[in-house]
């Protein structure tokens, strides 16, 4: 079982031809709402690969709340873990996306912005029987330092996306994370120079192990992923996809990463199918609603000559 721990989100999204500039009003084409939330959207993208995924997590209880438990529990993801938090809102992200596929997100933390202590607790009941717990940072950190602390204790893996990248980072969380994986905008963040290149991702990945993390992960979008391991480092290139929307393309990645990894492929196929499952999810939009199937996965991977262990996708 797949274990997850963050954030369960209303994605309210506009589709615009251009970003707007700061002060500037600008026409949208379209408007929908997408179940989002990193942590809920990396529950779904390993369900949907036939992976059995649970996620702890809280929702308000409002209509939203409702709404977004629904789609999760369509999605194949156990819910027994999400708690209804009457006293606040659902947490909500508002989202542009242009011509380009390329967004700006604000996120509202509502119900997901309350987790604490008990929610560890609840995390903690569950983590013996998970092969992975992935962790994202749109909730509080000190409750996601506990948790991978937790998850440590038991020997479970702990693969961290570090979005959205806080102010100040905790040092302590590092050497608690097995896989880390940053796009270029949150490694640059991390590190505090540019990464936007195999060279820099290499420099990035090199200071981020010194800090502790055992396997660094860099997404480069287009460039593909460089990866760094305590025994060798490596580039996979991306594969070719018309873009249409972003957003959720990490989340696509460490789902099929965590789902990979839980079938017992090594490190190098898994990177390789979650490149594919990110790009894949590119090509549709929203979050959740543009997150592959196993059907889909297996026929995109097997049309890139990448046949190891897609028959567990049947």
């Amino acid at each position: 079982m797949i274990l997850v721990f963050g954030s369960i989100n209303l994605d309210l999204v506009t589709q615009v031809q251009r970003l707007p500039q700061a002060g500037e009003t600008l026409s949208g084409q379209a408007f929908f709402t997408v179940p989002g939330g990193k942590g809920a959207n990396q529950a779904v993208a390993a369900a949907r690969l036939g992976i059995p995924t649970q996620i702890v997590g809280r929702v308000g209880g409002d209509r939203f709340g409702a709404e977004l438990l629904a789609g999760l529990q369509t999605a194949g993801v156990n819910t027994e873990g999400i708690e209804i938090d009457a006293s606040t809102h659902s947490g909500v992200a508002i989202i542009a996306v242009d011509a380009q596929g390329e967004n700006t997100i604000t996120i509202v933390a509502g119900a997901n912005g309350r987790l604490e202590n008990r929610d560890v607790l609840r995390l903690k009941s569950h983590l013996p029987q998970a092969s992975a717990l992935l962790l994202q940072l749109e909730i509080p950190l000190p409750v996601v330092v506990q948790a991978a602390q937790a998850a440590q204790a038991v020997r479970v893996p702990v693969i961290l996306d570090p979005a959205p990248v806080p102010a100040q980072f905790p040092p302590e969380l590092y050497p608690l994370v097995k896989i880390l994986t940053p796009n270029e905008v949150e490694a640059s963040q991390l590190v505090g120079f540019p990464v936007n290149s195999p060279e820099t991702a290499a420099q990035a990945a090199t200071l981020l192990r010194q800090r502790g993390v055992e396997t660094v992960i860099i997404k480069l979008g287009r460039q593909g992923a460089y990866c760094a391991t305590p025994q060798e480092t490596w580039m996979m290139p991306a594969f070719e996809v018309e873009v249409v929307d972003t957003v959720a393309a990490g989340d696509a990645f460490n789902g099929a990463l965590a789902a990979a990894l839980n079938l017992g492929l090594p490190l190098k196929e898994a990177i390789a199918w979650g490149i594919a499952n990110g790009s894949l999810s590119t090509t549709q939009a929203g979050a959740q609603s543009s997150l592959p199937d196993r059907y889909r996965l297996k026929e995109f991977l097997l049309a890139q000559g990448i046949s190891s262990g897609v028959d567990s996708l049947s």
